[in-house]
């Protein structure tokens, strides 16, 4: 089945304006206060909510039974061939950053675990000493010096900010293999990204339970464990979101999730 692109690029376009003012916004209030910019925090909590739901009564038992039933091999094997899929869109991200070394990895991870790896599902790529490549159209936009942006809380996705939000649309578009045309079915890549997150869900099982349900405020705990851990990424500085919020294992509010 083929979609229309054009309306799913100007689609891409709209959001790609919305996250460049909200990052402008973003910019002067946090330069004044140095605190996290969360102007529509009702509207993501209910998000959220609505995520813990989605979690708690389809996909964690639906993670749990993954890993349960599928050997831990496969499941590897699965993670492989989402992450090997996703090299191509990972070039065009990286040469976006004028980074032509990573583009030349990312290709050459791809070209290596396609052709010795049974199409991805090995990754033949690491044993011979290739660098990881772990990139995406919110890192190009950080790189073409776009702000954050208000931080959200997407549907099914989880947290982001109004930056990364438009970084994942976009990516949806930038990533080669989506055109292909023996591709062996339609939207390839979002069924493997779906599998690819069963299976982290599943193995981190433990992690993601300690946060969604044993928090004072999952919704506290998830904005900054995922701000830290994005802005580590991108080799931003931690001490604004420390000095804020404190020790990010603790649970500074109440639980108004309590039952």
């Amino acid at each position: 089945m083929t979609f229309p692109l054009r309306p799913f690029l100007m689609m891409a376009m709209v959001t790609m304006s919305a996250a460049l003012a909200g990052c402008a916004t973003q910019d002067s209030v946090s330069r004044a206060s140095g605190e996290v910019f969360d102007p529509y925090e009702n509207s993501n909590r209910s998000v959220h909510n609505f995520n813990r739901n989605v979690d708690r009564y389809a996909f964690r038992p639906a993670a749990k039974s993954y890993v349960a039933v599928v050997p831990k091999d496969m499941v590897r094997a699965f993670n492989n061939f989402a992450e090997n899929i996703s090299m191509p869109g990972q070039a065009v991200n990286a040469l976006l950053q004028g980074n032509l070394k990573e583009a030349g990895i990312a290709m050459s991870r791809f070209a290596v675990n396609t052709v010795f790896g049974i199409g991805g599902l090995g990754d033949p790529a690491s044993d011979f000493n290739m660098p990881r490549v772990d990139t995406d159209f919110g890192e190009t936009l950080h790189v073409w010096g776009v702000g954050e942006g208000a931080y959200v809380e997407l549907p099914f996705f989880g947290p982001s900010t109004a930056r990364d939000g438009a970084g994942i649309l976009v990516d949806f578009f930038t990533n080669p293999i989506s055109y292909a045309r023996h591709n062996p079915a339609d939207n390839i890549g979002i069924y493997a990204e779906v599998v690819r997150r069963l299976g982290d869900r599943g193995t981190y099982s433990d992690t993601i339970d300690s946060i969604l349900y044993e928090s004072a405020d999952s919704y506290a705990q998830a904005r900054l464990i995922y701000l830290q851990n994005r802005r580590f990424e991108l080799g931003q500085d931690q001490s604004e979101l420390e000095g804020v919020y404190g020790d990010p294992y603790s649970d500074p509010y109440e639980d108004i999730y309590a039952e």
